[in-house]
């Protein structure tokens, strides 16, 4: 996974001078998939390596069995902060400029900082169908398809909608196969986070009625910590639209620590749920868990977990970990499963069990990391794809 991508567009905003990027890594089928973020600083570079990380999150997901033909891998990204009052205008802006790419051959959504109904919203306005409308021909039964997807949209559990879920369930899954490998009880296990967006927040969530504690959170005004274990709800239900808690929900024994306080915090699990790049090879040596889940895409540099292994942590990869936001869209649009959440949740839970099962067999059997495991696997898998589906 180290050739060049197929595709790569830059994009000036003429109101604004902001940048924006598009990456397409491979195609199959003529089509990729892979999500648009926003964030002040996001680079070309940072997009490129997205979008190969989507090529290979299609590939793990790979059954012949299934209705759902993996994609190609793609990626899009906007230099620009998501709070800005200028940023929905960028938003609409860059993707009139994609348009000729969305409705032929880039599926994207939400990712770091936006939402979907954002994208959406900003989809319409630019003159489009649908962020996904360029998968519309490979379907069986385009109305079917298209009603299945948007009833499973509008499915809520406790209130929240079951496409916020999906993905923290899978990253939760593979925290619990980590464990139950290591022959760990759920309780007493300690996780400490960094975002409660989207991703973050399903994730604590999931992981807190599985009995582990959440000891400490970050968000992008500092860290909350409490050894006895934060009270997750609350602070889910008092955070804004962009993941930051409100302090005044916090209890007596939580405390407010420096932004940066979660990576040293007394725990089993760090679950990185933000920004990529948030670890490096210089504060990788503060980290004292023993597993690290990469719920958000590329959180720690090739050369933190070269030292990080050295020293017995886990990290368990991005292109598996948080994979199943991705899958459950395809899984529901292609027909795998229909438009409920029972049948989501069991679904990604069999996925992941599966997926990091085997990607820790094979690191176990090859003497190697759990990410050589992973491409190794894409590896295997992806001829297979070309040579059934076509890819290039």
């Amino acid at each position: 996974m180290t050739a060049a991508p197929l595709l790569a567009v830059g994009w000036t905003d003429h109101v604004t001078g902001r940048r924006g990027h598009l990456v397409v890594d491979r195609l199959v089928r003529g089509v990729a998939s892979g999500g648009l973020r926003m964030r002040e600083g996001c680079t070309a570079e940072e997009v490129a390596g997205l979008a190969r990380g989507m090529t290979m999150k299609e590939a793990l997901h790979y059954d012949p069995r299934a209705r759902y033909v993996p994609l190609g891998g793609a990626k899009g990204g906007i230099d620009c902060d998501p709070r800005s009052p200028e940023a929905y205008g960028v938003l609409v802006r860059y993707l009139r400029a994609m348009r000729p790419y969305v409705e032929r051959f880039w599926t994207t959504g939400e990712d770091l900082g936006l939402t979907q109904d954002l994208v959406d919203r900003a989809v319409a306005e630019a003159g489009l169908v649908s962020s996904i409308q360029a998968v519309y021909p490979l379907l069986d039964d385009e109305a079917s398809a298209r009603k299945r997807l948007a009833d499973a949209f509008a499915i809520e559990v406790d209130g929240i909608g079951l496409d916020e879920l999906v993905g923290g369930l899978g990253v939760a899954e593979s925290v619990l196969v980590a464990l139950d490998r290591a022959g760990r009880e759920y309780a007493g296990t300690r996780v400490s986070m960094q975002g409660l967006g989207t991703m973050g927040a399903a994730t604590a969530r999931f992981l807190a009625r599985a009995g582990l504690r959440v000891v400490a959170v970050a968000d992008v005004l500092g860290t909350i910590v409490n050894p006895g274990g934060l009270d997750v709800e609350a602070l889910l239900a008092s955070r804004d639209a962009h993941g930051t808690v409100d302090r005044s929900a916090l209890r007596p024994g939580d405390r407010e620590e420096p932004g940066d306080a979660w990576l040293t915090a007394e725990a089993e699990v760090l679950v990185p749920a933000a920004v990529s790049y948030a670890i490096d090879a210089g504060n990788q040596g503060l980290i004292t868990a023993r597993w690290i889940a990469e719920a958000a895409n590329m959180p720690v540099l090739p050369e933190a977990e070269e030292a990080l292994s050295a020293r017995g942590v886990t990290v368990l990869p991005d292109v598996v970990v948080n994979s199943c936001t991705n899958a459950w869209w395809w899984w529901t649009l292609f027909g795998d499963i229909e438009a409920d959440a029972e049948q989501a949740f069991d679904r990604v839970r069999r996925a992941m069990r599966m997926l990091v099962g085997g990607m820790l067999d094979r690191a176990e059997a090859d003497g190697t990391s759990p990410r050589a495991a992973a491409h190794a696997l894409v590896a295997e898998r992806l001829p297979l794809i070309a040579e059934r589906h076509g890819w290039y």
